[in-house]
């Protein structure tokens, strides 16, 4: 995950100066010393890191702070708020076309940046908003380029318009824009056609797009895992197309996250979305103050809260709840729970999101509910009649060996299940007030 090695890093400083009674301006600076390593190391660009500890330091050294009642807590709170200057303060929307007009969006970026998933994506966030989206296959050198959007678009429930490879893009452009008035679309997605480098061709192709259609918004797909790359690809799109703000792809991934947090301090454009997987449905809107509280360990609840309610099948999980408290949960509602948590990205997913979270606890919980476990489970209750998921009281040894054998596991493993079942339902029955959650949500999961 993103951010994993700086956070982990950044909480270990954070922890020795909160440990300290009074703090003296040397344990600031040796102190912020290991934070600027920290972004260093995460790819974070030199001059946005130096301009960073430098802000920083000049609040953090000053008398209220070093004689305040909790420094290491202020010097927390500090870093905290110049993380969110630095990303942008506040969440920057998509801006729309008033009135009946038509919203035309040009997405651009080099090949691999996950450009083509990126604007089904973008598409079907879209369309949950109420909108008419429009996606236009604009990339005319790669036939699977299209064939992509026309799959994904299909997924999302959103057309797609395709004129082949035999015309230029602009000219599809314009022709998508006439297809769109005669239809009732009010949001037109172009997918261009991306290269492995910046070259003249592609900018001018770009540029000769947006000299036949009224382009709303240029947005940038940029791929995470580059690291500075990212943020030099955006400084050199927005001087040659211009952008209005960009797109970060795979921060799910093995990357160190200096993009996220350097993009807006050099090109002044902000991040509008960050992708945080492989689904479609995996596409975040980009909230500065809530990424600063991943990075420094402070969870970020508000986002698995919105997560929940999107996903989430309300009258299901109140359902689950109420039969958790009765005790009346059956392996239906295990398999219906599962499916649950799945929606929301997985369990990792879900424990990113938790304050307090480090990478230690994660694989701790992660290697305790393992998803392979949990795959197994699956195939263990899909063995079962609906009888015996209904009743699990049916269970004797002659059921559990056909189920076993069913799903293709050790009887042992079916034993086990069942025994934690049962310790889970007697657990529930004593806790009753367990699952009340945020804005009064119960929660839908037996973990």
């Amino acid at each position: 995950m993103a951010f994993d090695s700086l956070s982990e890093k950044l909480q270990n400083v954070f922890k020795s100066l909160r440990g300290k009674g009074r703090l003296s301006e040397e344990d600031v600076k040796a102190g912020l010393k290991e934070v600027k390593m920290a972004l260093l190391e995460a790819d974070v660009n030199f001059k946005v890191v130096k301009n960073f500890i430098k802000t920083v330091e000049e609040r953090a050294v000053g008398a209220d702070v070093l004689n305040g009642l909790n420094p290491g807590q202020t010097v927390v709170k500090i870093v905290h708020e110049e993380l969110v200057n630095l990303m942008g303060e506040e969440n920057t929307e998509i801006k729309y076309v008033p009135g009946q007009g038509i919203t035309i969006l040009m997405m651009v970026g080099l090949q691999g940046a996950g450009k083509t998933t990126t604007t089904a994506k973008l598409a079907g966030k879209m369309k949950l908003k109420g909108k008419k989206p429009l996606l236009v296959a604009c990339d005319i050198y790669r036939p699977a380029a299209i064939d992509q959007l026309k799959i994904n678009g299909e997924k999302q429930e959103v057309p797609v318009f395709d004129m082949g490879t035999d015309h230029k893009p602009a000219e599809i452009a314009l022709n998508a824009l006439e297809y769109a008035k005669k239809n009732g679309n009010n949001v037109l997605i172009l997918d261009t056609a991306g290269r492995l480098h910046i070259d003249e061709d592609m900018m001018a192709e770009l540029s000769d797009i947006k000299s036949k259609v009224d382009v709303t918004e240029t947005i940038l797909i940029v791929d995470a895992m580059t690291g500075q790359d990212a943020v030099n690809v955006a400084s050199s799109f927005d001087e040659v197309v211009g952008i209005d703000g960009v797109i970060l792809t795979k921060l799910d991934g093995d990357t160190r996250g200096g993009a996220a947090l350097s993009i807006r301090a050099v090109t002044g454009k902000p991040l509008l979305f960050v992708g945080m997987g492989e689904k479609l449905s995996d596409l975040e809107p980009f909230y500065p103050d809530r990424m600063a509280n991943r990075i420094l360990g402070m969870g970020d609840v508000l986002s698995l809260i919105e997560k929940a309610e999107s996903m989430v099948d309300e009258e299901k999980a109140k359902e689950i709840s109420r039969k958790m408290k009765k005790a009346e949960f059956d392996f239906n509602d295990y398999l219906d729970s599962m499916s649950q948590m799945k929606k929301m990205g997985g369990l990792a997913s879900v424990l990113s999101m938790m304050p307090g979270m480090n990478n230690k606890q994660m694989s701790q919980l992660t290697d305790a509910i393992d998803e392979k476990k949990m795959a197994h489970i699956e195939a263990i209750i899909y063995s079962m009649t609906p009888a015996e998921r209904g009743n699990p009281k049916l269970m004797n040894m002659s059921r559990k060996q056909r189920i076993a054998k069913g799903a293709g596991v050790d009887i042992a493993e079916v034993n086990r299940l069942v025994k934690q079942f049962e310790q889970a339902k007697k657990m529930m029955k004593q806790m009753p007030g367990m699952f009340k959650g945020k804005r009064g949500m119960k929660s839908p999961f037996p973990f």
